[in-house]
């Protein structure tokens, strides 16, 4: 029997919003599972909840500003409160592959000042290995060939991300390239390789950022610890 995905998502961004507290500043996150979790914060905020929300791309804050939900500006506040972010895959250990939707940067930064990020995801984002969605390495284009070749000395095989026939920009102006590094045995070991490129400004392994994923699946809601 075929999964409703998109019920899972639901089902998991609707457990997700209940970490929120009122008077806090929370990580709104980039994509499609996010986008419920989005609609129900900004259902919360009409009916009286006080936060404040940082966006971790451009469509997420029309979103939310669409939605009446205020935004602050990252560089006015030490940290995060809580963040609801989406992942592309997950492992048992809850490192994640992000950025297949090209926000990988400001998610990143998001992750890294929030007290308590939290993932959702449907069922399929679940993983013994981490590696069959290729992982998306964010790039400075004046660097974009280098680093291709010291992705190839890494056994990578990437290409530039292409929309309507011209490289995918980001909302920092940069460049993205997927990489297929088969399933990746040791993802800390390969964050720290990739960290050391020059020109690599991030990339879609997030090692030790989060330590609650919520997934639906099927009818229920499953929460993995760490």
């Amino acid at each position: 029997m075929k999964k409703d995905v998109e019920k899972e998502k639901q089902l998991a961004a609707k457990e997700a919003v209940k970490y929120i507290k009122n008077n806090t500043i929370i990580g709104l996150g980039t994509g499609s599972t996010v986008y419920y979790a989005i609609v129900e914060i900004a259902e919360l905020v009409k009916n009286g909840l006080k936060i404040k929300a940082v966006p971790t791309s451009n469509a997420t804050q029309k979103l939310a500003d669409s939605l009446g939900i205020p935004i602050i500006d990252i560089n006015t506040i030490d940290k995060i409160d809580t963040t609801i972010d989406g992942a592309d895959e997950f492992n048992k250990d809850l490192m994640l592959i992000k950025g297949g939707g090209g926000a990988l940067l400001r998610e990143k930064i998001v992750a890294s000042m929030t007290t308590e990020e939290i993932i959702i995801a449907d069922s399929s984002k679940k993983v013994e290995k981490l590696g069959k969605f290729k992982l998306p390495i964010e790039v400075i284009p004046f660097a974009s060939k280098y680093v291709q070749s010291k992705i190839k000395e890494l056994n990578g095989n990437g290409k530039i991300r292409f929309a309507q026939n011209l490289p995918f920009v980001t909302d920092e102006g940069n460049y993205i390239i997927d990489v297929d590094f088969g399933f990746i045995e040791n993802p800390v070991e390969l964050s720290h390789k990739l960290n050391e490129i020059e020109g690599v400004v991030g990339h879609g392994l997030f090692i030790n950022l989060t330590k609650t994923v919520i997934m639906g699946n099927d009818n229920e809601i499953i929460t993995f610890k760490k």
